[in-house]
């Protein structure tokens, strides 16, 4: 009788929860975001923070991802005008039953699990409080190591969206917003390239009679490939630079031939900035700083305003004369050449990179919102190369490396 009753439980259970995800998936106008189940076995808070840094408009979830967890059993903190830069309301929010929070040191007090976009500001880290998560594109590599202490001192388990693996490589979070970085670049380079903005006023494309200019890319990643295509389609002649020479065969095959592909050895990149009127820089050490391949004598080499964008900023840069900038302050000039090296491009694309980051990160914000920190961590391999500091210690062992060698 009583293992009847319990069958009888189990089942109306299990028929609930089909219900539950039948009606939803008819309704959900976010198809990417899969329901989670009813009833959850770690019940989270769940907060999303206003970012801090300089224009930075991005949001760590939106109202279709907290209206997932809040009908899963978890309660989801939000905190005021957190998402207003990407076009969501506190309102929207509350319609999918997130919670209101008026201040940052209220947001980091409350959460389990906190959803950030970029690297925690001091203020910041001081508000986290014992045992959290953070997850977001953290770049502690090229951060102070006093940062990396107080996560450590503090327990923080600190998961780097830029560094979950798959097994063949792939960096899955990090790709669209290398995708989005690359569609963006080559509209900055066409407005620093005029002469309002200091640049030489040449047109990227050029016009019949008079040739396009001339594109450099270092590095034949997602973010690189994607620069060269969006270059070419304004009418640059691109010249795309990389350490593999079976990448460069692939971009050849890609592009039909049809961009300049070079190994990067330092006498071809001393070749090279000789006549670049752009030169990007898109060299990628997943989880350590960017190594330097551009020197000071060879931007000393670089035609007077020129322009350099520095993408690999955010991982401590790969030109010698590269330091942080800011969308408020986005360029300086060294060696007579126009430099913009700002961590957070893409954060002024708030609408379009929230929605890119959030399609990639939501498997495994699901994964730890469904089975816990731990047994996420134990079940997904990806997930697990995406830590950087646990339980006190770092994890990461490229992060250790290049706090070790700032010591």
């Amino acid at each position: 009788m009583v293992n009847d009753l319990a069958s009888a439980a189990t089942g109306l259970e299990f028929t609930i929860h089909n219900l539950q995800f039948t009606i939803y998936n008819f309704i959900s106008p976010a198809p990417l975001l899969p329901c989670l189940p009813i009833f959850p076995r770690y019940p989270m808070n769940i907060c999303i923070p206003k970012e801090r840094r300089d224009s930075e408009y991005r949001v760590g979830l939106t109202p279709a991802g907290v209206h997932l967890l809040t009908q899963a059993g978890h309660t989801v903190f939000i905190e005021h005008e957190a998402g207003l830069g990407s076009g969501f309301s506190d309102h929207a929010y509350q319609q999918c039953g997130g919670q209101i929070v008026y201040s940052g040191e209220e947001a980091y007090g409350r959460a389990d699990l906190l959803l950030k976009v970029v690297r925690p500001t001091e203020q910041e880290f001081d508000w986290m409080r014992e045992g959290q998560t953070v997850m977001g594109f953290l770049h502690l590599a090229a951060g102070r190591p006093a940062k990396v202490e107080k996560l450590l001192k503090k327990n923080i388990t600190a998961i780097g969206f830029e560094i979950i693996q798959e097994d063949t490589g792939r960096l899955p979070v990090l790709v669209p917003m290398s995708q989005v970085a690359g569609r963006m670049v080559p509209q900055i380079a066409a407005t620093l390239s005029q002469n309002n903005y200091g640049g030489k006023g040449f047109a990227l494309g050029g016009i019949p009679g008079v040739p396009p200019a001339d594109v450099v890319i270092l590095g034949g990643g997602t973010v690189g490939r994607m620069a060269a295509r969006t270059f070419q389609g304004v009418g640059a002649t691109v010249h795309l630079m990389d350490n593999n020479l079976k990448t460069l065969q692939e971009i050849d095959r890609e592009f039909n031939g049809q961009i300049n592909t070079m190994v990067s050895h330092d006498f071809n990149i001393k070749k090279v900035c000789s006549f670049a009127d752009v030169i990007i820089g898109a060299v990628l050490k997943p989880g350590a700083r960017a190594p330097v391949v551009v020197t000071r004598d060879m931007v000393k080499n670089m035609n007077s305003r020129s322009i350099i964008v520095d993408l690999s900023i955010d991982q401590g840069g790969c030109f010698e004369t590269s330091r942080p900038t800011s969308h408020s302050n986005p360029t300086y000039l060294e060696e007579n050449v126009i430099h913009y090296c700002v961590p957070n491009m893409t954060g002024v694309l708030g609408r379009t990179a929230t929605h890119a980051m959030n399609n990639a990160s939501w498997p495994f914000i699901k994964l730890i919102a469904e089975m816990g920190v731990e047994n996420a961590l134990e079940e997904n391999s990806a997930l697990k190369k995406g830590i950087y500091t646990y339980h006190g210690e770092i994890v990461r062992k490229t992060l250790n490396n290049a706090l070790t060698g700032r010591k």
